[in-house]
């Protein structure tokens, strides 16, 4: 699936959040003043995604003043994502999508390089969405560490 575009319609979902409960990208939309940071990561409780959870975390009151909100996905179950948000105390949505249909949708799914062998999993990626469901803002392949920091700089949020 090619990979989402500035300008880009950003295709619609509805997943599962960590405690099972149905979480909309228009509900999501709504709720927020400039837009919705949606994050992809391959795994729960790695390292990597470990890392880049807890940056946005420890600057979530920095997204939420400049009218953000962030959720993360990825294909791990519900149970898995709840695991991971109560260790890490992450306050915001993680979205299970184990069959990779909204992964797949927003090109986060598809062949990379780890550790020099080509394989098919998840493409660490952000896409910003405004309030109207456009793409302001797509990075794909992006390095779990310092990846949140660049984002702010890119979207202008001083914290």
């Amino acid at each position: 699936m090619p990979q989402l575009a500035v300008g880009d319609a950003a295709p619609d979902f509805i997943l599962p959040d960590q405690s099972g409960t149905p979480v909309s990208l228009a509900e999501l939309r709504t709720g927020a003043e400039r837009g919705v940071v949606v994050y992809f990561y391959p795994r729960a409780a790695t390292p990597g995604c470990t890392k880049e959870a807890c940056d946005f975390r420890d600057s979530l009151a920095g997204w939420r003043r400049a009218g953000y909100a962030v959720v993360g996905l990825s294909p791990d179950t519900p149970q898995a994502l709840t695991r991971f948000a109560t260790k890490q105390a992450l306050p915001f949505p993680l979205l299970s999508d184990p069959d990779h249909a909204v992964l797949e949708a927003w090109g986060a799914w598809g062949e990379k390089k780890n550790y020099g062998r080509t394989v098919t999993g998840v493409i660490r990626s952000t896409v910003v969405v405004d309030p109207d469901g456009n793409v302001v803002l797509a990075r794909y392949n992006v390095r779990a560490t310092g990846h949140v920091d660049r984002l702010r700089r890119e979207l202008g949020i001083d914290d």
